[in-house]
């Protein structure tokens, strides 16, 4: 995949060309930045869950729907749903009305909070991983850049067993990518790092 060039003249690894500015805006505000907010984390868990076997356009698309339908990402509040009001968010378009990615939201809430009891915060526990500093990979193309790594997968496993869903190796490494855990932004992107 080749960069794209914004119609505000940057080169970006994705999104900013006329029509696609928001994505753009993502890429340069967003996509490979550390973040350390745990609410944060979770929505971008959970956002990126909802990708699965769609492009992070349309996601992207529903961002806002999704921070309405969940209550701004408040973790708590996300954790204590009832069934009833998951199954009403099946009839909400402003998300994706998948079942069960719906109601993983919920499972992996309850997951969080218990991770966070156990480590101080999730993001204490995440950047762990990788001792509190970012992996920056410098590729010269996306064809260097992997779906997922050893890394992915053992945090994937991790999520797993602690009751998480939608969390498998490859959706993992996509999260690690948006969170800034990974930096992937190839060579001649204007986001690139020296």
């Amino acid at each position: 995949m080749d960069l794209t060039l914004g119609s505000d003249g940057r080169k970006r690894c994705f999104g900013g060309q006329p029509g696609k500015e928001f994505y753009g805006d993502y890429h340069d505000t967003d996509w490979g930045i550390p973040v350390h907010d745990d609410r944060q984390l979770f929505e971008m868990l959970i956002l990126e869950g909802a990708q699965a076997g769609l492009s992070w356009e349309t996601v992207l698309k529903k961002r806002d729907g999704y921070r309405r339908a969940f209550h701004g990402f408040d973790i708590e509040r996300v954790a204590a749903m009832t069934d009833e009001e998951l199954e009403a968010l099946r009839e909400d378009e402003r998300i994706i009305r998948n079942r069960l990615k719906i109601r993983s939201a919920r499972k992996n809430a309850i997951a969080f909070i218990a991770m966070q009891e156990e480590f101080g915060s999730f993001d204490s526990w995440l950047w762990s991983h990788v001792d509190g500093e970012p992996i920056v990979n410098r590729p010269q193309n996306f064809a260097d850049v992997p779906a997922s790594t050893t890394l992915s997968d053992t945090i994937s496993e991790a999520l797993k067993k602690r009751g998480m869903s939608f969390v498998g190796s490859t959706i993992i490494y996509a999260y690690l990518q948006a969170a800034g855990v990974v930096n992937d932004h190839v060579k001649g992107c204007c986001r690139y790092p020296n």
